[in-house]
């Protein structure tokens, strides 16, 4: 139940696994490079790039197998399963396969506590004392603090891997006496820290207000409603023949079956498993608020904040941030065996997951990032790309066509600029690629950031483009 979370090393909130933060393999082996087809209505030069991603991505990490799913424009447009869902036999995955997705479960048992808060049930604010008054500071601790991982109450999992304790089965009960009955890990809303104590916790209320257990709730109010057909409850009993195989790594050693963890462990912080393509359904719905009111929906989606105002960069089991201007919603999710990513970009209608069948490694949400870079990448005009080279080849010889420029940026090219161009970059020689990188607005004019690449070196171009087409700014720079 640990969870890999958002979208990028530069972001702050990257590993949220099921049970803990897993963040190594490094690799050099690959059990397989097929790849089986399901849904595709994407351009074919973009599905190219997601292919040869997702095979680089088994290559270079050593995982047996991905599936995965894309949403553009709030529908699905992709899915598509790669390598061996078992090693042995060499079965090919398939997007039928359900896989477990961890602390990705987190974010339906926070729904359902909203769906009870919208019917009058609770409030977020109340105390957890109200349902479970015997565990630590009950009557300070509040839904809203366990929910966004501000509550204090110790990670009964951490690890990234199954300790012999946790091959017996446990209750709930027994995992709450055990790590929330204990002092707090600090005091409640001073600190973020992971927990999936907490969701152990919401699990248990949502049980005891609702008379059902949490998977029949989620069934009637969000799977059902929803078509999640897949949904498979992998905290009660292992998942079925011919659903992949769990992996684990000692290093850069085989993958080797990994074991599953005991009965209640994961409980309401983990306990899910489904297609790629079901999770996609949730994600659609969330771009579509069509299962919460939307009060309850930025109630999930706001990041919560410390009592000194710093961001936590968490709201109520989801990771918020904003990557290249784009808000996105992520999580990840660990357990034994299995990891996984889900980001959602709710805002621009678009959610990318990655589901595979190692644990403790970083795949899934390195290739969920690449994949939104692919589907997000901008693509500018072929006409603006061909000239912004043919000016910087033009530059490296000293020349320049000032028809292309505004007057400001003819001042800028005067004779000073134009000697320390074309003597610094003439000895590069010709590029050998030239691609756009980012498109965005300044100042009323269109910019775009270029990449140069040359045999020695890499450089930076800089462009700002009046409506009437005419360069404002044309900078070259090292990267």
């Amino acid at each position: 139940m640990k969870n890999i979370s958002i979208a990028r090393v530069t972001v702050v909130l990257s590993v949220f696994l099921l049970f803990g933060h897993a963040a190594f393999s490094e690799p050099t082996l690959s059990p397989a490079s097929s790849a089986t087809e399901g849904t595709n209505s994407l351009p074919p030069e973009i599905s190219k790039k997601i292919d040869d991603a997702a095979t680089k991505m088994l290559s270079e990490s050593g995982v047996p197998s991905a599936s995965i799913a894309v949403v553009k424009d709030g529908k699905l447009v992709y899915t598509k399963a790669y390598g061996l869902a078992d090693i042995a036999s060499h079965r090919p995955a398939t997007t039928s396969m359900i896989y477990s997705i961890g602390s990705i479960s987190k974010q339906f048992t926070a729904a359902s506590i909203l769906l009870l808060a919208e019917e009058g049930e609770l409030s977020l604010d109340d105390p957890v004392g109200r349902w479970l008054p015997d565990l630590t500071r009950a009557n300070e601790v509040t839904i809203r603090q366990v929910l966004s991982m501000t509550s204090g109450y110790q990670d009964y999992w951490p690890q990234d891997y199954v300790m012999p304790s946790m091959m017996k089965p446990a209750s709930p009960e027994e995992i709450l006496k055990g790590w929330a009955q204990k002092p707090l890990d600090f005091e409640p809303a001073t600190k973020w820290q992971y927990s999936n104590t907490n969701y152990v916790a919401a699990g248990m209320i949502v049980e005891r207000l609702s008379g059902m257990s949490v998977l029949d709730f989620l069934h009637r109010r969000v799977f059902d409603p929803l078509g999640m057909k897949t949904v498979f409850d992998c905290d009660s009993s292992a998942l079925q023949p011919g659903a992949p195989t769990r992996y684990h790594r000692y290093g850069l050693g085989p993958a080797r079956a990994a074991p599953k963890e005991g009965k209640g462990w994961m409980f309401a912080a983990g306990e899910l498993a489904m297609t790629a393509s079901d999770l996609a359904k949730w994600d659609i719905s969330m771009i579509d608020q069509a299962i919460l009111k939307p009060q309850s929906y930025r109630e999930m989606e706001r990041v919560e904040l410390l009592k000194n105002g710093a961001s936590t960069q968490y709201g109520l089991g989801v990771g918020v941030s904003v990557v290249n201007g784009r808000r996105v919603l992520a999580h990840g999710g660990e357990v034994s065996g299995f990891t996984a990513q889900n980001a959602v970009y709710p805002d621009n209608h678009a959610a990318v997951i990655v589901l595979t069948n190692m644990d403790a490694n970083r795949a899934a949400v390195n290739l969920a990032n690449k994949i939104g870079e692919i589907i997000f990448a901008p693509t500018g005009n072929r006409d603006s790309l061909a000239k912004a080279k043919a000016i910087l080849v033009g530059l490296q010889k000293g020349k320049i066509d000032r028809s292309l420029f505004t007057d400001n940026a003819n001042a800028y090219f005067d004779k000073q600029c134009l000697h320390d161009l074309a003597s610094s970059l003439a000895p590069l020689g010709a590029p050998t690629n030239f691609e756009l990188v980012s498109e965005g607005l300044r100042g009323g004019m269109t910019a775009h950031r270029y990449r140069a690449k040359f045999q020695k070196k890499t450089l930076e171009v800089s462009t700002y483009a009046m409506p009437d087409g005419k360069l404002e700014q044309y900078i070259v720079s090292a990267e």
